[in-house]
């Protein structure tokens, strides 16, 4: 089995690239790929702990587009920061950057006694997300869980929700291409959208040329897989999946396995290198 999608302390998992990869192996993976949010600067050590233990690597990142409703996020692959989508990812991180400190601002402002800096201790590093601010809300006290405190205070709609920057789909899906790789549409019943309204978004963003359709995603029930694999099928995609592993960040979800019923085969990793602009081929 193979996972790609799965996220480090370069965004917003609560572990290091290398022990990412370090439980793909030890869960049996035979490849994996590291698909942070908007950053690769984690695909670097990922590879070299992936080459030691002997397991295929796939260089990644998720970023997220804009969309009417629900939310559009496409997993990118083969692509190590580097051509067209390199300087892309660099104006999503400084807008990444700008949001971070409004969000701050706006936990002070409710008398919380959170700022940036304490989403900075949680993370540990430079990919403060979100969920660093979730767990320092926790960390207070003022949350009882990851959960809880989006609930509360950092979901859309909620009073510290900042907007992020977004993107159109077709644009990104072109930079990856120009940049040697592919793309795919992840978690898609995250677009909340119906059976025939889904189907037409992603005929859509099949013809503006992307690859894939994230099928056998760790947190969807066995059913739910299937019927987007029937999609993938009818779309001409390639039916891919993973685990969205994020550590502590996203409870209940293991590399590899997801809920404990994931799968995903390793023919859809060939599948994809088939896709490659120029059909190349090469983890």
């Amino acid at each position: 089995m193979i996972d790609l999608h799965t996220h480090s302390t370069c965004s917003d998992g609560s572990e290091s690239p290398e022990q990412v990869v370090e439980a793909a192996a030890a869960a049996g993976c035979s490849a994996l790929a590291l698909t942070d949010h908007d950053r690769v600067d984690g695909l670097p050590a990922a590879r070299r702990r992936a080459e030691a233990l002997g397991i295929g690597f796939v260089d990644g990142c998720e970023v997220s587009c804009a969309t009417e409703r629900g939310s559009l996020h496409l997993l990118c692959y083969f692509v190590d920061g580097r051509g067209p989508l390199g300087a892309r990812l660099a104006a999503l991180r400084a807008d990444r950057d700008r949001r971070n400190l409004e969000l701050g601002e706006r936990l002070g402002a409710l008398g919380l006694g959170v700022d940036l800096a304490d989403a900075r201790a949680e993370a540990g590093g430079d990919g403060v997300g979100r969920p660093h601010f979730a767990a320092a809300l926790v960390r207070r006290g003022l949350a009882s869980s990851i959960e809880d405190a989006f609930d509360r205070f950092l979901a859309k709609g909620r009073p510290a929700y900042v907007p992020k920057a977004r993107v159109e789909p077709g644009t990104i899906i072109a930079e990856v291409a120009a940049s040697g790789g592919v793309t795919v549409l992840a978690h898609p019943l995250a677009l909340g959208l119906a059976a025939g309204a889904l189907a037409r978004r992603v005929a859509e963003l099949t013809a503006q040329g992307m690859a894939g359709l994230e099928c056998y995603y760790g947190a969807y029930d066995p059913d739910t897989r299937a019927r987007l694999a029937r999609l993938a099928l009818r779309s001409g995609l390639v039916a891919t999946g993973g685990s969205d592993f994020h550590g502590s960040f996203k409870p209940g979800l293991a590399v590899g396995t997801g809920r404990g019923d994931l799968c995903v085969p390793d023919a859809a990793l060939d599948e994809l290198l088939a896709r490659r602009p120029g059909g190349r081929v090469g983890a």
